[in-house]
């Protein structure tokens, strides 16, 4: 198996011993992306705000690999804070128009960087 890491200054880069994401088999696997402005460095301050960020995160990475939104088949979504489920989801919902990926989602009791959220992906169309 051949695989690609994916690498973009469109998007924060990794913050430890891991890539932004990866590319095998036509998959591409994003990375949990946190809240953070890749020009700033900081984090917005409420969920929707963040889990925007997340998601413009997410989408820098996939058209780092000529992906879209689109192209997403599964998510994963980590909350601090299960009561803001619906914040998060009405943002969440506005990316993802048309036929919406498979979603998980969680609480957790903390994130990286104290953010209120994260959001992973497994996209189809990244083949190397």
């Amino acid at each position: 198996m051949t695989k690609t890491i994916i690498a973009t200054q469109d998007a924060p880069p990794a913050a430890g011993p891991y890539s932004q994401g990866t590319a095998a088999q036509g998959f591409v696997f994003v990375s949990g992306q946190l809240p953070i402005n890749k020009d700033t460095g900081d984090m917005p301050e409420t969920v929707a705000e963040q889990t925007q960020q997340s998601l413009d995160n997410i989408a820098a990475i996939l058209a780092a690999k000529g992906l879209s939104m689109a192209d997403v088949v599964k998510t994963t979504v980590f909350l601090t804070d299960m009561d803001k489920f619906a914040e998060m989801n009405g943002v969440y919902a506005a990316a993802f128009t048309g036929d919406a990926p498979a979603r998980s989602a969680f609480q957790v009791v903390r994130l990286p960087k104290d953010a209120l959220v994260e959001i992973e992906c497994i996209a189809v169309g990244g083949g190397v």
